[in-house]
């Protein structure tokens, strides 16, 4: 009886330590949860890749601001490059910035700039020491997109569209929300979930 009373009390402590590590490992990967469609996103202010200092409200657009969390490495970042020039430069002319976030611990502004110059990014990019921007906003993948009204109030986050491939792309949803927003419309898809790599976390 003993024994079977030892045997039962040692399993009861490797489920309970399970349990605590397993819940350990949780919080240290969580990424917290994104603000709600609606909410009003405060100012920040992050290094650029020359380590010059630059808030959102310096950089926003005067019809929205796009905020896109972009990676060096990672592929399906990469895959988006030409796009997200693209939409850089169509909507400059309407109004609206796009911002480029990295919060990759591993990817040094030396880095993001070089891959900048090299992919003919030219929309500015914004270094996120200690990932605090990506953790406010919940970020969890590059690229992962956030449309900002003219009064910073999140109008729709996500994807950029449906597919890696340029040639298989049936739905872009950021610039649906943002020619809704442009023609005074209300945004009719909000969300749409983000794909790609996962932001490297310090």
């Amino acid at each position: 009886m003993k024994t079977r009373n030892l045997s039962i009390m040692l399993a009861s402590l490797f489920l309970i330590a399970g349990a605590v590590f397993a819940a350990g490992a949780r919080a240290a990967g969580e990424v917290p949860a994104p603000p709600a469609i609606g909410s009003t996103i405060e100012d920040f202010t992050l290094p650029d890749v020359d380590n010059k200092d630059r808030s959102l409200k310096s950089l926003a657009g005067k019809n929205g601001t796009v905020l896109l969390f972009i990676a060096v490495q990672c592929p399906v970042s990469n895959a988006y490059n030409e796009r997200m020039e693209k939409l850089a430069a169509d909507y400059q002319a309407k109004g609206i910035a796009v911002i480029g976030i990295n919060s990759n611990v591993a990817e040094d502004a030396a880095s993001v700039k070089a891959h900048a110059a090299e992919h003919k990014l030219s929309f500015p990019i914004l270094k996120d020491p200690g990932n605090k921007i990506a953790d406010k906003l919940g970020a969890s993948v590059t690229p992962e997109a956030y449309f900002l009204d003219t009064n910073n109030k999140l109008l729709y986050h996500g994807r950029i569209d449906n597919s890696r491939n340029a040639a298989q792309v049936e739905t872009s949803d950021l610039r649906n929300a943002l020619d809704a927003a442009l023609g005074g419309k209300e945004v009719e898809k909000t969300e749409a979930k983000a794909f790609g790599c996962s932001i490297k976390r310090a």
